[in-house]
């Protein structure tokens, strides 16, 4: 059988595609990575879609310069401004990002559930439709977390500036009487044992990181880009901010040892 060494692609505005990387690695131990955080221009979040749309096809150039296979927007907000067209312009495979609000609707046991994102998400249309869609009878309470994607960025996990950032961002999810929380950002990911403490045992919060795993998994056999199995894969690193840029902030939040892979 065939097989195809090129590089998956992974691109988001910062490192919180990080907690995508991650599960990719877990699930597809034999595909070398390359990962480009468009720090340049972080955050994506408070930028309008029109933006958002031309910084990520720049992003897709640049993992194509890479010679990517395929390419997974580990963005929110990138997906939610730019999957259509994306796909609509170039060829190979891509994999998008949306919150687990369907499988947060199938796990509720209250009839509420939370959506906790950045603002270009919460107000873009994409979340709407995927509620309108997916909800049935479950409410979904929507609530915009300014400033933790930059807690993220900096490495701030925890502490008093987190933890009172965190609280301010979930009260009003916590205040309608949600019981199942989907992180609507992937930075929000390295901040999940946080948010499962502030909001206390009783709420489930979700990310979806493993099920994009999975779906890039579905697409390489989809289209015949397995790598070779008995290999071991490899990470690169690459900022528009310039690479040293994101090893630093991958040190931060990984490990030393994850950086210099």
């Amino acid at each position: 059988m065939q097989r195809d060494d090129r590089p998956i692609g992974v691109f988001d505005s910062g490192v919180g595609g990080l907690c995508v990387l991650q599960a990719l690695r877990r699930l597809l131990p034999a595909e070398d990575l390359v990962y480009f955080a468009d720090q340049a221009h972080f955050p994506y979040g408070p930028r309008d879609a029109a933006e958002v749309r031309a910084l990520s096809l720049a992003a897709v150039q640049a993992l194509l310069a890479e010679r990517a296979k395929l390419i997974v927007v580990a963005c929110n907000t990138a997906s939610s401004a730019a999957l259509s067209e994306l796909r609509a312009r170039f060829s190979l495979p891509i994999v998008g990002i949306e919150p687990a609000v369907k499988p947060a609707c199938a796990l509720t046991r209250l009839g509420r559930v939370g959506v906790l994102a950045t603002d270009g998400t919460v107000q873009g249309e994409k979340l709407q439709q995927l509620i309108a869609r997916v909800a049935g009878g479950v409410e979904v309470v929507t609530a915009p977390a300014p400033g933790l994607v930059e807690l993220v960025e900096r490495g701030e996990l925890t502490g008093p500036a987190a933890e009172a950032a965190v609280r301010a961002a979930v009260g009003p999810l916590r205040d309608a009487g949600v019981d199942v929380v989907a992180l609507g950002c992937t930075h929000f990911a390295f901040l999940r044992p946080l948010v499962q403490r502030v909001l206390g045992e009783g709420v489930t919060v979700l990310e979806p990181a493993e099920a994009v795993a999975r779906q890039a998994a579905r697409l390489l056999d989809q289209h015949g880009l397995r790598a070779a199995c008995a290999r071991a894969g490899a990470v690169r690193y690459r900022s528009s901010a310039g690479d040293e840029v994101i090893a630093a902030a991958v040190a931060r939040l990984l490990g030393a040892a994850q950086a210099a892979v």
